[in-house]
């Protein structure tokens, strides 16, 4: 199977991020945000909140400075929440869950 084109990895990724560079960043500085996700153990930053860091940069670059490594975090972030979309959780409050919160680090809240 062929690689996808940068303008399908840029408009798959667009898809699936649906909160701004602010909106993100701010929401990154709470205690929900970094609450949830997998990380080593050893003190370091969530792999999801790193990726919201990761998310706020590509939104902020020109999309003619965008690299391979970029390119390659957007394919990543769109397998992420599309997989995770399909997980969502029947019974907790949606507002409030860690699988939302863990979506909104990918740049993503499922209740837009």
């Amino acid at each position: 199977m062929a690689d996808k084109s940068t303008d399908e990895i840029r408009s798959e990724f667009d898809d699936v991020v649906n909160m701004g560079s602010k909106e993100l960043k701010d929401w990154l500085g709470t205690d929900e945000s970094q609450s949830v996700g997998q990380s080593s153990g050893d003190g370091d930053e969530s792999t999801g909140h790193y990726m919201g860091r990761r998310i706020v940069e590509i939104l902020e670059k020109n999309k003619g400075d965008l690299d391979d490594d970029d390119l390659a975090a957007m394919k990543k972030v769109h397998g992420y929440v599309a997989r995770h979309l399909k997980q969502k959780p029947s019974t907790e409050e949606l507002k409030t869950s860690k699988w939302r919160y863990s979506l909104m680090n990918w740049g993503h809240d499922p209740l837009k």
